[in-house]
């Protein structure tokens, strides 16, 4: 199966391998002006599988589109300006189009009553969604109070590596992350994650469970 073939067939899929790729690219963009001009590319590719995964769900795909738009154009400017500002503005847009999106896939798997492939992919899918969302949310709390988290170093600046493994530490209820809330604020989206990373493990089995049960009842 070719990439275009694969993409079409498996847009959770394709969403999802980018994600996972992503995780391992980020650390290398980090370092440099070239890594971050790439990272800005990398977050218009996914934003743009975003989009089309939102189309195959029953949620409104040009609202996606609308608030793309802006991450995008915010985006297409870092990388030309380098700009390390405008990248929590473009993180309070593509916070509020992964949680769409999360919540959209999630309509697209419960409204069928068989799974697929694409449905056993968009489980994954919905999580890293989810995991992304709040890392987005975290950034945006540390551009507006610098105190809002801190660490064994000290340093008030974290990185997007930070914010995201913090995010997939809470989602999961490991706990291993070395950034830790300090605002009221902070420590609020971290309750509300770990809600979330609960409910949405417990919605997974649950349909699973209940899907096993109506085809043995067949």
């Amino acid at each position: 199966m070719g990439v275009i073939a694969f993409v079409r067939q498996t847009p959770s899929g394709a969403i999802l391998v980018a994600q996972l790729v992503g995780i391992l690219a980020y650390p290398f963009m980090e370092q440099t002006a070239v890594g971050r001009a790439a990272f800005a590319i990398l977050g218009i590719t996914v934003l743009s599988l975003v989009v089309l995964v939102v189309r195959i769900t029953p949620f409104l795909s040009w609202v996606s589109v609308l608030i793309a738009a802006p991450a995008m154009v915010l985006l297409v400017i870092q990388v030309f300006t380098a700009s390390e500002q405008l990248f929590a503005w473009s993180s309070a847009f593509e916070a509020v189009l992964y949680f769409y999106a999360a919540f959209s896939m999630t309509a697209y798997m419960l409204a069928d009553t068989t799974v697929g492939r694409d449905e056993l992919f968009a489980i994954g899918t919905v999580f890293t969604f989810f995991a992304w969302a709040f890392a987005y949310v975290f950034v945006v709390l540390n551009a507006v109070d610098p105190l809002a988290f801190t660490a064994p170093t000290g340093d008030d600046v974290h990185s997007w590596m930070d914010m995201l493994f913090m995010s997939f530490t809470t989602l999961t209820g490991t706990g291993m992350t070395e950034v830790l809330p300090v605002s009221g604020q902070a420590k609020s989206v971290i309750m509300i994650e770990q809600v979330v990373g609960l409910f949405y493990v417990a919605m997974v089995v649950t349909r699973l469970i209940g899907l096993q049960a109506a085809r043995k009842r067949v």
